[in-house]
């Protein structure tokens, strides 16, 4: 099977794509570079998701209608050498042309097929710093912005939607 679309297609190599996730799905990515800074040793720490994939495909056509018998015979088997082909007509076709080879089969051909793809996604996110000094290891978590603005929005939410209740439930009581 080739592994490639077209001759100016460079090769797909399914291999390179789960090396290259490999490479990077590894501890030196938990564990980042520690460095040392006024003799205090820092190492950063992360959590890595990641995934790889990759595929290929196949493809089938078909011809129906006035010529597609000859075409099986004739072109349909890759594996099987072609029979003798019997000489061109030189009678000329609907088209008026005697040429051999022209006009106007009358079939419809259809088909599709070729396939391949692949790749890899890496998602990092920094967790804090493991600290190393003259008191020992301490854990320093890193601060998740994201994860605090997204947690005042539910808690406002929250409290909006109690409030609204609170205050309609007041009202049918006063009926």
């Amino acid at each position: 099977m080739s592994t490639h679309a077209s001759s100016d297609t460079p090769p797909v190599d399914p291999a390179h794509i789960t090396h290259a996730a490999r490479d990077t799905l590894t501890v030196r990515r938990v564990f980042g570079e520690s460095y040392e800074r006024d003799g205090t040793l820092v190492i950063p720490v992360a959590t890595v998701w990641g995934g790889t994939g990759s595929g290929w495909g196949s493809g089938a056509g078909e011809l129906s209608g006035k010529g597609a018998a000859d075409w099986r015979r004739r072109v349909g088997a890759a594996a099987a050498p072609a029979p003798e082909a019997e000489p061109a007509s030189t009678t000329p076709d609907a088209s008026g042309s005697s040429d051999p080879g022209s006009g106007n089969a009358g079939g419809e051909a259809g088909g599709e097929g070729s396939g391949g793809g692949g790749g890899f996604g890496v998602r990092v996110v920094a967790k804090g710093v493991y600290v190393v000094d003259d008191q020992g290891v301490r854990w320093q978590p890193a601060l998740d912005l994201n994860r605090v603005i997204l947690g005042g929005q539910a808690l406002g939410a929250v409290v909006a939607f109690s409030a609204a209740l609170a205050w309609g439930l007041s009202r049918l009581r006063r009926r």
